[in-house]
């Protein structure tokens, strides 16, 4: 269900907190606005629970059941690069209808309009980011929690896929191994 939305700097329009969260960020680090956190190319299936099951992967695609899968660098096997698909919705899009995962590109757009390169200016977007932290994909152990945002992107580079991170310090994009989790914030189709 889309509950809330906001329209940025860029003029795309987002929903209002990040997927699983239950309500908008007041701070940088306010738990509630945390949400869930997503293996890259995944529905919601309960892997995104910060608390799920862990199994050790690769597997193949409907073989993962509810479990966060670990030990590998991308959690299918076979690797699908289309499972997010880029600038159109794709079939595993985790995202409400009339929504998907953005693209680095929109991404990228959003931090360049930001006060200042690092998690304040992530908080004081529009989007108001927290510093959610993420799940490894080594043991599934949370990571960097109330200190570091990491946002997916459905663009995919070469095994891996690129993301959002931002710390107090500063802010990119970078490619990372697709059995990491970390949050998703939708923007409108």
């Amino acid at each position: 269900e889309v509950t809330g939305q906001v329209t940025s700097g860029t003029g795309q329009i987002w929903l209002d907190k990040n997927l699983g969260a239950t309500q908008v960020a007041t701070s940088s680090n306010d738990v509630a606005s945390y949400g869930d956190l997503y293996n890259w190319g995944r529905n919601t299936d309960g892997h995104q629970i910060r608390t799920s099951t862990t199994a050790a992967g690769p597997v193949a695609s409907g073989s993962e059941g509810a479990n966060f899968i670990t030990g590998v660098s991308d959690w299918l096997n076979p690797r699908d690069d289309t499972r997010w698909n880029g600038s159109t919705k794709g079939t595993h899009d985790p995202c409400p209808s009339g929504f998907r995962v953005p693209t680095e590109t929109e991404l990228e757009a959003e931090r360049g309009i930001w006060d200042t390169n690092n998690a304040l200016g992530a908080f004081n977007s529009a989007l108001k980011l927290p510093v959610a932290g993420y799940r490894g994909l080594s043991t599934g152990a949370l990571t960097n929690v109330g200190s570091h945002g990491f946002y997916w992107s459905s663009t995919v580079s070469g095994t891996a896929a690129r993301r959002l991170d931002f710390s107090s310090s500063d802010a990119g994009m970078n490619a990372l191994d697709r059995a990491n989790a970390f949050s998703v914030r939708c923007i409108k189709e």
